[in-house]
Formats: C-alpha cells, structure tokens, sequence
C-alpha cells in the first residue's frame, strides 16, 4: 500500500480537486447572500449573482452615457497597458542587472547594497513622490510597478547565476571566451527561462502596486473603478471587479508559463 505522501492525482482528478474549493466558495456565498438577501431586500453587502451579472452586463456590452466607451473593457485595457509596461521595464533592468551582478564580483559588490536598500522601501512609500516628481498621468504609474518588482528580479537572477556551475564559466574561459562571451552564450540562455519565474512571482505584487496606483489617481482602470463605486457601495461592481483581475492575473501568469515551456522544455523537464 502507497503511502499518502507518494499517491499522486491523474490528470481528471487533480481538475477534479482543484476545483472543490472554487465550489465550496461559491456555494457558501450563494447561501450567505440568499439569508441576508431574504431578512433586507436592499443588502448590498453580499448582491444576488443575477445582480452582479446585470452589472457587468450594462459595464460591458452598454456605451457610457459620458465618454461612450464600453467601462468594463476600457478599464481592462488601460490597466493591462500600465501593468505590460511595467513588468516589461521590470524584466529588462532585472535581467541586465541581474547578470552583471551574477558574474563580474567588482560590479556586485558595487552595486549589491544599494539594490538591497531599495528592495526594503516599501514602494506605496513614494507613491506620492512619484506623482509630485511625473505628475499624474500614465508614466507614475508604470514607474511605479517596476520599482516595485525590479529590485526583486535583480536579485532573484543575481542568485540565479551564482548558483550556476562554476566548471562551466571555467571551460567556456579556458576555450577563450571573454566575459562578454561568457554573459551571452552561456549565461543568458539558462536564465532566460528564470526571468519568466520570477515575472510570475511578481505578478501578484504588479497588481497590487497597479490596483493602487489607479485608485489615487487615474481617470480609468480597474483599480479606479472600484474606487470610484465603493461610495455608493456598489458590490454587484467591486466582486465581479475584483474576480475579474483575479482572472487577468491568472490568464497572464498561464500566458508566461506557456512561452517558457514553449522555448524553454529542459528547464521544466528538469525542474520535476
């Protein structure tokens, strides 16, 4: 008889068993809902879900009476704009620096500390600086993302590349190969598919500093949206919102595992 640590699900089961959960919630929240519902007609705390999908309907199928956009997907594309900038910005001064401080020891001892430092500042902190510094327009907020993620991929990959095999830095400089050389053909390639790990354990944190950055000052966006309606007290808005990025999110971080299992296999298949 197998042990319960060494019984692994099929693949029918583990959909099976992920999915309980995602059940159980909404079963819960119907019944939650019904019994509040049925003592106050007028709840809002936790709305019916054909409110909820009334909401979204007239969001996302009924023009705006003020500007003409349809909110729901005018709110989902600027805000996936904002966050693509900065997980891009992010990535590409995250692997740059990353590889530097991995492999030359005079830049990361030159740099290392200071990184570290900015790691530690909480970004929401200078949210304002930010806004006094770019104003409130679309580059605050982009900045805003990547300095918050940035310092964490620098150092993710840093760690990355140190852990690297050092017999093959010594072989590749044995045949010759300068450091610039070394950075290009044997460093990059194995922390390409890394970079894609550490944008998904970003992704959380992206979003956060996004939802935030919108909800202060923007005249659009999901974040902003929820913020503008939580006066009125609107859940049959601010749930499906709020489900909605939960599904952006997950859509993104399925979109980044793809392109690494995509270019990168014997990164996964080594990972088992």
């Amino acid at each position: 008889m197998k042990r319960l640590m060494n019984r692994h699900p099929g693949n029918v089961s583990r959909y099976v068993l992920g999915a309980i959960p995602f059940i159980l919630l909404l079963i819960l929240y119907i019944t939650s809902s019904n019994a509040r519902l049925a003592e106050n007609p007028q709840d809002k705390l936790l709305p019916s879900l054909q409110s909820m999908a009334t909401a979204v309907d007239t969001l996302a199928t009924e023009p705006s009476k003020r500007t003409g956009d349809y909110i729901l997907w005018n709110d989902t594309a600027s805000s996936l704009r904002r966050l693509g900038l900065g997980l891009g910005i992010a990535a590409i001064i995250g692997l740059l620096f990353g590889i530097i401080n991995g492999v030359i020891p005079l830049v990361r001892a030159n740099l290392s500390p200071v990184i570290t430092a900015i790691s530690l500042i909480p970004p929401l902190a200078v949210l304002p600086v930010l806004f006094i510094v770019l104003g409130l327009g679309e580059l605050s907020k982009v900045v805003l993302i990547a300095i918050g993620i940035t310092p964490f991929i620098i150092r993710d990959l840093q760690g990355k590349v140190m852990e690297l095999p050092a017999e093959q830095m010594i072989k590749a400089q044995t045949l010759g190969a300068t450091t610039w050389l070394v950075i290009l053909r044997v460093v990059m390639p194995q922390i390409l598919p890394r970079l894609i790990e550490a944008l998904r354990l970003s992704l959380g944190a992206a979003w956060l500093f996004l939802i935030a950055a919108e909800a202060i000052a923007s005249t659009d966006g999901l974040g902003y949206r929820i913020f503008l309606v939580r006066r009125y007290l609107s859940m049959d808005v601010i749930l499906p919102y709020v489900v909605w990025i939960t599904f952006l999110a997950f859509m993104t971080d399925y979109v980044l595992r793809f392109v690494s299992t995509r270019f990168f296999p014997w990164f996964h298949m080594s990972s088992k």
